[in-house]
């Protein structure tokens, strides 16, 4: 029998997920999330081999084998003029910076962007979630966790390393729906107002959001005066 593969641990999802050349409908190359690490940590952070594969729990000649890969896929990007994306691959999110409670038998993890009872309106820069664990329709236990400071790619990781199944919130990018989407996180956006009334509505299949939310400049109003929250979120409900 084939040797199964294994996993190796990533810090977190990257902030951007795809690149494209200028013109045409050109030919993508997929980076898987492991190779993408292994680039992040050689090329980007200076690592040696050694280092690197102590900190993603792998052999060395694996990080050899990957780097040796990813850099030819990264040669082919820059000479042939394709197309990248980054998606998929043999891996485990590593984040000890949280404690929280095992989900246990629990129907459904539900995160929402915090702050202060209300949703807080920039996924990418939240310092909080509350986190709502709901069996058979109703809400069972609620924690409020910090994110320790974590950037928009790391999020992701830690609400998979959280068991995260659902995510309400305001605006948000799309980088980060693409890394929310890849840790099989289901996402209502574009959702204002207390976070308690947002759950509720979701469980009542009421719950108003957009599914189209955008949120590309995390730090500045967009045009005509409106914000990260305001998308006509009004407009949808839920189903599930």
């Amino acid at each position: 029998m084939p040797r199964s593969k294994r996993c190796r641990f990533i810090q977190s999802y990257p902030d951007y997920w795809s690149f494209r050349v200028e013109e045409g409908e050109e030919e993508v190359i997929f980076l898987t999330l492991d190779e993408y690490e292994v680039i992040r940590l050689l090329d980007y952070q200076g690592m040696t081999q050694a280092e690197c594969a102590l900190h993603m729990g792998v052999a060395r000649t694996t990080v050899t084998a990957m780097y040796e890969k990813a850099r030819h896929k990264l040669a082919q990007m820059l000479v042939e003029g394709k197309g990248l994306r980054i998606s998929g691959g043999d891996y485990v999110i590593r984040n000890n910076n949280f404690q929280i409670i095992a989900k246990g038998e629990h129907d459904m993890r539900i995160a929402v962007t915090y702050e202060n009872g209300q949703i807080f309106q920039h996924f990418g820069h939240t310092a909080q979630f509350k986190i709502y664990d709901v069996e058979n329709g109703k809400v069972t236990a609620s924690q409020v966790i910090d994110t320790q400071g974590s950037g928009h790619g790391a999020l992701a990781g830690f609400l998979k390393n959280a068991e995260v199944d659902t995510l309400i919130c305001g605006g948000i990018g799309g980088g980060a729906q693409m890394a929310l989407s890849e840790a099989g996180i289901k996402l209502y956006g574009g959702v204002t107002g207390p976070a308690d009334l947002a759950v509720e509505g979701l469980l009542n299949n009421r719950l108003a959001y957009n599914p189209n939310v955008k949120c590309d400049h995390h730090d500045h109003e967009h045009e005509e005066g409106h914000t990260c929250g305001d998308h006509g979120c009004g407009s949808h409900s839920c189903g599930h």
